[in-house]
């Protein structure tokens, strides 16, 4: 079997993986936790959500038509769990020749980024409000992405509760194939052993190759939020795992 091949059934095993997800359920992306909502947020949400918000549907979508672009003229960034939006509005801004597609759940961070997004004029930026995993499974075709963003996903501290952090095989196999030859998924967090395992994780899946020896260096397109920059001046530190998918060679 050559390379081609290999990929090709890889992601046939992921795709059987998924149908799996989907028979038997699977953990979310998130936990709903219970947020207030400013007036300016909600504001911001219900007046711009009509404009760059994507509707979950159990069905494959055109990232081209979502965009107004096609994956040549941009390639497309997913980001899953982008929090109050600052980082995602910034790499945006500071982007234009990508287009990044957010995942958030949370009301209070989706009304945020909708308001950078409003007041900066930022063209580039779409978000769907739903669970990562499905909006994966269902609407996001394989090689259809050229990167992944997943900065600081909750870390799951307690050992016992490590099964619920994000970054796990099944994940990581459903990523892989989404993202074309080259795409990149890159992990963040300021918990040591979270970043050991996204490590482990990421080195584990045959479709994906380290960029570094190990961790890797802050790239600059990933700012630093104002919590990263007290945490360094504290002496806690910061991981970046940053991993691509393989060339699929003739």
């Amino acid at each position: 079997m050559n390379q081609v091949e290999q990929s090709q059934a890889k992601d046939a095993q992921a795709d059987e993986t998924v149908e799996s997800v989907r028979a038997h359920g699977h953990i979310r992306s998130f936990v709903l936790r219970q947020g207030r909502v400013s007036n300016a947020q909600l504001r911001y949400y219900e007046g711009m959500m009509a404009e760059i918000g994507v509707p979950y549907v159990a069905a494959p979508h055109d990232l081209a038509t979502i965009f107004g672009r096609s994956a040549e003229e941009a390639p497309k960034i997913l980001e899953i769990g982008f929090g109050m939006g600052e980082t995602s509005a910034a790499i945006a801004t500071a982007n234009p020749q990508n287009d990044y597609l957010g995942i958030e759940v949370h009301t209070p961070g989706v009304g945020s980024l909708c308001k950078l997004v409003a007041e900066g004029g930022i063209s580039n930026q779409r978000i769907v409000q739903h669970d990562a995993v499905e909006v994966l499974r269902d609407m996001i075709v394989p090689g259809a992405l050229s990167g992944v963003h997943i900065f600081f996903p909750d870390p799951w501290p307690k050992a016992r509760h490590h099964k619920r952090r994000l970054i796990q095989a099944p994940l990581v196999a459903l990523l892989a194939s989404r993202m074309g030859p080259g795409g990149y998924i890159h992990c963040a967090t300021d918990w040591e052993s979270y970043a050991e395992q996204m490590l482990a994780v990421l080195l584990a899946e045959p479709l994906l190759e380290n960029t570094a020896d190990g961790f890797a260096p802050r790239p600059d397109y990933r700012p630093l939020t104002k919590f990263e920059q007290r945490g360094l001046r504290l002496g806690h530190g910061v991981w970046d795992v940053i991993f691509r998918r393989k060339p699929e060679l003739l």
